[in-house]
């Protein structure tokens, strides 16, 4: 072997270390199809014949293009179809430069669709998921290679409540991820329209004792942990095993607690639209700058932004930020 040959093959390598993903999510994706004329705070205008915008969703998914936005290398572990709105979201993460080596593509099995309604208490869903091709992950699909190379793991407990074979599946990542050092982030995304409470609680209380990062909402650990107050929820994911938890308390900002010290994050200040997809902006802004610095104060900064951004817009993508924006508006923002 020649020394040009050699230096050519270690560059190689050098530029595919570089482009492995930091971060790898695992998860459903759906398209969405969202109501207009309404928002989180009004009733939607009555139209003939109703509209509706499309766009892309999935909690997992939309955390990765929310980090890749934020300039981190991402990769997806999924299933889709073979029909248009597989395409069309397998298209969408080539455009978000999102890694797609692991998503498989079922000819068999439908891609998940789901519609949103604003109303003047929040927002109503309608989903038509079962059987998607996602829902058919099982621990088999689950690449040691793939996540071995990562930082963070990134997975949610929607991804586990779509079926026993995809929550399995889910544990056998973070198995995966914990034995080679990867760091887990855990979010309690709590759907009681996909499974009961008293499961969820099992699945989700196991899944965070094995977390490094949780990712809980005020709103799921009350129904979850069965505690009101925002200290109280972070203690009692600390006591479970995190070592960072990143409390989303919605319009009221956020809780970031490690074991050694805790701070409130205001809100970023907007008009709010659209909240679909804040937390998940939230969480994929927050792990693109903790891989950077392993500083949770000033990733839950950046997170706030970003989160508070994507509900600016219609759907869970339309308003979603970059770097670029994330870091003016953070040197601008007077807290």
């Amino acid at each position: 072997m020649t020394a040009k040959t050699n230096a050519a093959r270690q560059a190689i390598t050098a530029a595919s270390r570089r482009s492995a993903p930091e971060i790898v999510c695992l998860g459903e994706p759906l398209v969405e199809f969202t109501l207009r004329g309404g928002s989180a705070g009004s009733a939607p205008v009555p139209q003939e014949p109703p509209l509706y915008q499309q766009g892309f969703g999935g909690d997992t998914s939309n955390t990765a293009i929310a980090a890749a936005r934020q300039g981190a290398a991402v990769g997806y572990i999924s299933a889709i179809g073979t029909d248009a709105f597989g395409t069309a979201l397998w298209d969408l993460w080539q455009a978000e430069g999102v890694d797609t080596t692991h998503v498989q593509r079922h000819p068999a099995a439908k891609t998940g669709i789901y519609f949103i309604m604003p109303h003047p208490s929040g927002r109503s869903f309608t989903y038509f998921r079962e059987g998607s091709a996602a829902s058919r992950l099982a621990p088999a699909d689950m690449s040691a290679d793939y996540i071995a190379t990562a930082k963070i793991l990134h997975v949610s407990a929607i991804s586990q409540a779509i079926s026993a074979s995809a929550c399995d599946a889910v544990f056998r990542a973070i198995d995966i991820a914990r034995s080679h050092g990867v760091l887990v982030a855990y979010d309690s995304n709590l759907r009681l329209n996909l499974w009961p409470l008293a499961r969820a609680r099992a699945v989700t209380h196991e899944a965070m004792r094995l977390c490094d990062i949780a990712f809980p909402s005020i709103d799921d650990s009350r129904e979850l942990a069965g505690l009101e107050k925002a200290d109280d929820i972070a203690d009692f994911y600390l006591k479970a095993g995190a070592r960072v938890v990143a409390l989303k308390l919605g319009a009221d900002g956020a809780l970031i607690a490690t074991p050694t010290g805790r701070a409130r994050i205001p809100p970023y200040p907007v008009t709010p639209v659209d909240a679909t997809g804040a937390g998940d902006a939230f969480d994929g802004a927050f792990l693109a700058a903790y891989c950077k610095d392993g500083d949770p104060f000033t990733a839950a900064k950046r997170a706030a932004i970003a989160a508070a951004l994507t509900t600016t817009g219609y759907g869970a993508l339309s308003a979603l930020p970059r770097a670029e924006e994330t870091a003016q508006r953070l040197a601008d923002w007077k807290q």
